[in-house]
């Protein structure tokens, strides 16, 4: 097989949660370039409405639904819509998610139920329900999108999320026990750490931080709305038929340090 060949996604079908906007809808576009059709849900379906727009602009087809991934009946909507329309679950990316900004000791209980509701528990459920499938299928892709903060501590002076860090390490070490256990199945499951993208969730960390972030990054920038199309589909691609179980860090080498 030419190596070109191994990236295309054509006739696949990804599911990508929170896929309206942001690193959603970088990776969306991404596997769309790469000719998957593609369903984006997010609480908020008007953003994926647009979005899916834009991408059937590339010859696939988008579908957008509304979904609360913490919802077990909006998820099992989204993964019986799917397959009315398309037939198979190939990929799913799990990006949904939420954060909240306060010190360890003041951090409401009902902020932390809602991030953990959402990272972790929304990423099990759609996991588990996509999961279902591809086992039936004998394949399937899964991405987790965790962070960098997930890899460990942060400094409080710009990062002081505590419920957010633990989340996405518990997205890395979901990310790890499911490969373990699906990879009988044929299915692979990697988790992209990514570091500081100009995003809606990241705008206020990025507005109080942005300089020590950068000083903290050997490539000296942020990361762009080209930066992590190629990880993504590198994970969801038969290019990466052999790797499960994984991170990769697309961060400008803030870990390296």
């Amino acid at each position: 097989m030419h190596v070109m060949e191994l990236f295309n996604l054509k006739g696949k079908t990804a599911i990508i949660t929170g896929g309206g906007r942001g690193l959603g809808a970088q990776i969306a576009r991404g596997f769309a370039e790469a000719g998957a059709n593609i369903v984006l849900c997010s609480r908020k379906v008007e953003a994926c409405e647009q979005t899916a727009d834009q991408l059937e602009e590339l010859g696939v087809k988008a579908l957008a639904l509304a979904c609360d991934v913490t919802d077990p009946d909006d998820v099992r909507n989204v993964i019986e819509r799917t397959m009315e329309t398309f037939g198979a679950i190939d990929i799913l990316v799990n990006n949904s998610g939420a954060t909240w900004g306060a010190p360890a000791v003041d951090m409401p209980f009902d902020a932390w139920e809602k991030v953990m509701n959402v990272n972790v528990n929304g990423t099990f459920l759609m996991s588990q329900a996509a999961g279902k499938v591809m086992i039936a299928q004998g394949c399937g892709k899964i991405i987790n999108i965790s962070s960098i903060a997930g890899l460990g501590g942060t400094d409080p002076r710009f990062m002081d999320t505590i419920g957010y860090n633990t989340s996405k390490g518990a997205v890395i070490t979901m990310t790890k026990d499911l490969a373990a256990k699906w990879g009988q199945h044929n299915i692979n499951v990697n988790a992209i750490a990514p570091g500081f993208f100009p995003t809606k969730m990241s705008k206020v960390l990025i507005e109080r931080g942005g300089d020590q972030i950068l000083n903290l990054t050997p490539l000296r920038r942020f990361g762009t709305d080209e930066d992590l199309k190629g990880a993504a589909l590198f994970l969801a691609s038969k290019a990466s038929d052999y790797v499960t179980g994984d991170v990769l860090v697309v961060d400008g080498g803030m870990h390296a340090i």
